[in-house]
């Protein structure tokens, strides 16, 4: 588990909702001011009656509530585990008899894939495609450098700080595994061969390799479906919806779960990683998959696997290749390379950031670059000293009201069959004239 002094407690009375910027199965998105001064914040509030139905409507009668929870208070572990400039840092929580609440820093400048529709050609050029892929793969390095899986990167989770670096979101579908091996060390010779083994020993092995292929070929599968420690039980439904928390098996037979790897069906249509649908395990590769589909969709405008519906879309993850229009560039290839079906053959964290792509890059001082491709116009919180502010949003009616509609339009499906999925969508505020536009000629390596 992540170990964190306990988060600071926050009073929703000392908390002044100002607008919703985004709803989602469970919870809303508020902005907040704190009434004693200070910084403007974003509160994501959970319904606790989401998580109380969940539990008494759970497939199968399982522990859905439990399960709901464990959820919450890992992500609030997470954020509070967090330092990083490209991550968010937990700024309080909130806890009533109606919702339960994160706040973090407010990002003003929104979604990426927001910033990117925006744009006259629905796409961003090479160069800005490129700071931002490097900002990712750092914001996902420092993440599995704490043995935390996101398995969720999308670019509506991708959001825009104040300053033009990215934060990333939202990570109720991360989960704990043991952290990945540090990279080779080239500075040092590769250890020396094995001795050959002699000719009594290789006959010995010879006679046992006989015998082991008299094994029947069924005893080699296992029916046991496993989880990893910080994941909640499978769902028996096989029908995940795009953005799923419900941890269903991918179908069919579960293979027993392999050492360091996560056997939970999680993510979002789009985006959700070949082996994940196979549901034979996963580790953190799953992610260098989520970032090869954002770096198709900045190139192209759109993700490389959609279908007309969900079965189409995961037959295509798991059979077509990316179609890659134009001409082979460094970009592209590692498109491709992301992109790899196997993740035995994905590209390495240290190879992707030695591609040919990033030629240039000086990863020491990304962080401090002090013009990114875009920055957001800050707006002037309005505050009760201005005279002139609008009633304050009733935080937990709010999020009431967004379960309870939620629960109408269902008309009785379970999570597993809404294909609203349980994340967060922004809700986009109409930009200001003109539109903010990213320079074509944008250079920073």
């Amino acid at each position: 588990m992540l170990h964190a002094p306990p988060p600071p407690s926050l009073d929703l009375a000392e908390l002044r909702a100002l607008s919703v910027l985004g709803r989602g199965a469970k919870g809303v998105v508020f902005l907040v001011q704190p009434t004693a001064g200070g910084e403007p914040l974003a509160l994501k509030a959970i319904s606790r009656s989401s998580v109380e139905h969940a539990k008494s409507h759970g497939g199968g009668g399982g522990d859905g509530g439990g399960d709901a929870y464990r959820r919450i208070w890992f992500e609030r572990d997470v954020l509070q585990a967090l330092r990083h400039p490209l991550l968010p840092s937990l700024r309080g929580v909130v806890s009533t008899e109606r919702i339960v609440g994160f706040a973090i820093d407010r990002c003003s400048g929104g979604d990426l894939n927001s910033l990117r529709r925006r744009q006259t050609e629905k796409m961003f050029s090479d160069d800005v495609i490129r700071f931002y892929a490097a900002e990712l793969v750092l914001a996902l390095e420092h993440l599995h450098g704490l043995g935390i899986v996101y398995r969720d990167l999308k670019p509506e989770n991708v959001l825009i700080q104040d300053n033009g670096h990215l934060m990333l979101v939202d990570f109720d579908l991360s989960t704990k595994l043991p952290s990945p091996p540090p990279p080779p060390d080239r500075s040092k010779p590769p250890p020396p061969p094995p001795p050959l083994p002699s000719s009594a020993s290789t006959e010995e092995k010879d006679k046992k390799n006989k015998k082991k292929k008299k094994r029947p070929l069924l005893s080699c599968f296992s029916c046991d479906a496993g989880v990893s420690p910080e994941d909640p039980s499978p769902s028996p439904s096989s029908s995940p919806s795009p953005a799923v928390a419900g941890e269903a098996s991918g179908g069919g037979a579960s293979p027993a779960r392999s050492p360091g790897k996560s056997n939970s069906f999680v993510g979002t249509e789009d985006y959700v990683a070949p082996e994940i649908i196979r549901g034979k395990g996963h580790d953190f590769a799953v992610d260098w998959w989520g970032l090869g589909v954002v770096l198709y969709e900045m190139l192209y405008g759109r993700t490389p696997f959609r279908g007309q519906n969900r079965k189409e879309t995961f037959y295509r993850i798991l059979s077509k290749d990316p179609e890659l229009v134009g001409e082979q560039t460094p970009l592209r290839h590692l498109i491709a390379r992301l992109l790899d079906k196997d993740p035995r053959n994905r590209i390495a964290p240290h190879a992707i950031k030695q591609h040919e792509f990033f030629r240039g890059v000086d990863w020491e001082s990304l962080l401090t670059v002090a013009r990114p491709p875009f920055i957001p116009t800050v707006t002037v919180t309005v505050t009760e000293r201005d005279g002139e502010c609008d009633a304050a949003l009733d935080v937990e009616r709010v999020v009431d009201e967004v379960f309870q509609s939620r629960e109408a339009a269902k008309g009785g499906k379970t999570d597993e069959d809404d294909n609203n999925g349980d994340g967060i969508t922004l809700l986009t505020e109409p930009p200001p004239p003109p539109p903010p536009q990213i320079d074509d000629d944008f250079k920073v390596f």
